[in-house]
């Protein structure tokens, strides 16, 4: 019989306990509040278009290539995220990262070589990861275009430190 009555009290324990979260008073333990908007960021939605192109600037990149910022650091997070179009030919030169990066290819073909190893073909759904401090270029084959979205972290406010352009050999070979 006790037994009964304390399954049948259960669900009032619960519903009291919901409607002390709901209402944002003390929890039924008078331990305190349950829940406190204090300390909650409200989300933000970066519209289509809101952000201005920029053309990638020629002493980092060689060839026609367009970056659309998606967003940028805020605090306390480190990542940066843009949607970077290169069109045939174009392509970055060789640069490194200090967290790394992440490369995940929507259109298009492309290529991707860590220094010294071979040039690899990238299409879409690839996803490339290159560690922290790996010398590395990639862009679009002499062919087509490619579109990759482009993640970092920043450390100590920076993502990436450019180095030597490819040159035309390099980049055919």
């Amino acid at each position: 019989m006790k037994l009964l009555a304390a399954a049948a009290l259960s669900p009032l324990v619960v519903c009291s306990a919901c409607a002390c979260a709901e209402e944002g008073a003390s929890s039924p333990s008078g331990a305190g509040p349950v829940a406190s908007s204090e300390h909650v960021q409200s989300m933000t939605i970066t519209r289509n278009g809101s952000q201005p192109s920029s053309k990638g600037a020629t002493q980092y990149f060689t060839g026609s290539v367009r970056i659309d910022p998606l967003f940028q650091p805020k605090e306390p997070s480190r990542t940066s995220v843009a949607y970077v179009t290169f069109e045939p030919g174009a392509h970055t030169a060789r640069h490194t990262h200090p967290l790394g990066q992440i490369l995940i290819v929507t259109a298009g073909t492309g290529w991707v070589q860590q220094e010294g190893g071979e040039k690899q073909e990238i299409k879409p759904g690839d996803v490339i990861w290159t560690p922290p401090g790996v010398k590395h270029w990639h862009g679009a084959t002499a062919t087509n275009g490619m579109t990759h979205i482009a993640i970092t972290e920043s450390l100590d406010g920076k993502n990436v430190e450019w180095m030597e352009k490819v040159t035309d050999e390099q980049y055919r070979h």
